[in-house]
């Protein structure tokens, strides 16, 4: 199958940036996704990472089946992401049951549609989630963005906002919505807060550019 791709190495500028704010172009990627809202450490949210990756897992063994798809190449699945927004803008940001979220998990390049439906029902065949119902496929393209390694715990996050806006207005860039990206390169169960690796980012515009 060839050498095995890395995110950590392969796509390092997008996964393992330093801890200081940086701009970055991010290329439009594949993802497997499911939307809701609500505490992210309720049950509802862990199902729906559970669906999230046992659908990523049967895309990664699909080298094993009869049916190996076409372009398959080896690869480490690549870690949870989420974007983040309030239902209540009126609400503070603090107010976990607020939120509202898309969770999703970049996939490879060979990845089809057909190949999506496929393994849809795979995984609805081995276990009953009711998220898998929720999963769709889609390609996301954030372009411009600011983003910096935060850690820490996830309380801790807007110290690293704050610098990343800074950084923005420095280097003659406006943050372009209140949605933000985190992506989770650490394990929270097996974790310390203190010790969480966790991507932040955020859309951006030049000013040079802005109508």
């Amino acid at each position: 199958m060839g050498k095995k791709v890395d995110y950590k190495k392969d796509y390092k500028q997008l996964y393992m940036p330093k801890t200081l704010p940086e701009i970055v172009i991010v290329p439009r990627m594949p993802f497997f996704m499911v939307s809701g809202s609500g505490d992210p450490n309720g049950e509802e949210f862990a199902m729906a990472t559970e669906a999230l990756y046992s659908m990523s897992y049967a895309v990664r063994m699909s080298y094993k089946s009869e049916d190996v798809p076409a372009g398959y190449y080896e690869y480490t699945v690549f870690p949870l992401e989420g974007e983040w927004d309030l239902l209540d803008r009126s609400k503070p940001a603090t107010d976990k049951s607020n939120f509202k979220y898309t969770i999703m998990i970049r996939q490879p390049d060979f990845l089809t549609e057909e190949h999506f439906e496929r393994f849809l029902e795979q995984s609805k065949r081995k276990r009953a989630n009711r998220f898998l119902e929720k999963i769709r496929f889609e390609h996301v393209e954030d372009g411009w963005s600011c983003q910096m390694m935060h850690i820490g715990s996830f309380d801790d996050e807007p110290k690293s906002f704050a610098r990343m806006e800074e950084f923005c207005t420095e280097q003659g860039f406006t943050r372009s919505s209140k949605i933000h990206r985190e992506i989770y390169l650490s394990d929270p169960r097996k974790t310390e807060p203190s010790k969480l690796k966790t991507v932040l980012r955020f859309p951006v515009t030049r000013n040079d550019i802005r109508k």
